[in-house]
């Protein structure tokens, strides 16, 4: 568009030839003004990637506010959740049981708040209510040969905790019912007479063993333990291993700490503790917990 040579166009009907240097240069002028195709497009192509860093941004500040909402309630007042399970209604005392992943307690500190609607929470100023850890299970072995790590340590500072202690074995169906015995004999040492008796924690059976093996193993242990501390251990599993794995004289001879985590009561039969939940919070422990409730009548006479 050209319009200084629009003259020359009408009386020749040809295209006009540039003859001077100026024409020529008043032609380059006249090009460089108008608008650059390629120029366009890279700005179109800069607004484009404007708006995706603004988008990136965007998702990051949503990102950031969503984790710091899932964090804070293990900040508030230490790194446990701030709201656990509700503790069932009854007449009841309260413990827990620990192993090596509990590596932080503050044993002199333990206890067991709720809140309004009866959750266990951590919060000491949103607590409504008050209860102390009576009584506190600890893991010293499992199998033949395995200690846990932090037995002594967890044991010893329970002593001074003012709760009731005990420990237990995690079985093995097939390890050699002597040797666990022993491992454990071994690891826990002499027992007081305010210490809780021993414990089988009986929760799986190895490919290859029968119900019949299981339980004739775990008989063994129990005699082997019992006739050493002269007191008569108790068994812990779960509602459905009890009523379809182990025998009668195990559940019948043996007080029975029953694991089971739905309903008001256990759905098990002469049971003597009762671990309704592995997602309590305890304040004085980091993380979910175990719970466990018995009645005062029990507690005393284990």
């Amino acid at each position: 568009m050209e319009k200084k040579n629009t003259s020359v166009q009408k009386k020749t009907n040809r295209r006009p030839a540039y003859k001077t240097d100026g024409t020529k240069k008043a032609a380059k002028q006249t090009a460089s003004t108008a608008p650059k195709t390629k120029g366009n497009k890279k700005g179109k192509k800069d607004d484009r990637e404007h708006q995706v860093n603004i988008s990136i941004w965007v998702m990051a500040g949503i990102l950031a506010a969503i984790g710091i909402l899932l964090i804070i309630p293990y900040i508030k007042d230490g790194a446990s959740p701030q709201t656990g399970d509700p503790l069932p209604q009854g007449p009841y005392c309260y413990g827990i049981d620990v192993s090596r992943y509990q590596h932080k307690i503050k044993w002199d500190s333990l206890m067991v708040l709720t809140d309004r609607s009866g959750r266990t929470i951590y919060s000491k100023t949103s607590a409504k209510d008050i209860r102390p850890v009576s009584f506190v299970f600890i893991k010293a072995t499992e199998g033949s040969s395995m200690k846990d790590k932090r037995f002594h340590r967890h044991w010893q500072d329970a002593g001074k905790s003012g709760a009731r202690r005990g420990a237990y074995h995690f079985f093995r169906s097939s390890k050699d019912p002597v040797h666990q015995a022993e491992n454990f004999i071994r690891t826990v040492g002499e027992l007081s007479s305010e210490d809780l008796p021993p414990v089988l924690d009986i929760e799986t059976i190895h490919s290859g063993c029968t119900a019949e093996m299981l339980n004739g193993n775990a008989l063994t242990w129990l005699r082997i333990v019992g006739e050493h501390y002269g007191r008569k251990p108790v068994v812990y599993s779960s509602a459905s291993f009890i009523s379809d794995i182990l025998c009668d004289e195990i559940t019948t001879e043996s007080p029975i700490w029953v694991a089971h985590y739905t309903g008001k009561s256990p759905r098990c039969k002469n049971w003597h503790i009762w671990q309704f939940t592995d997602k309590a919070v305890v304040y004085g422990i980091d993380g979910y917990v175990d719970m466990n409730v018995c009645t005062r009548a029990v507690l005393k006479s284990l």
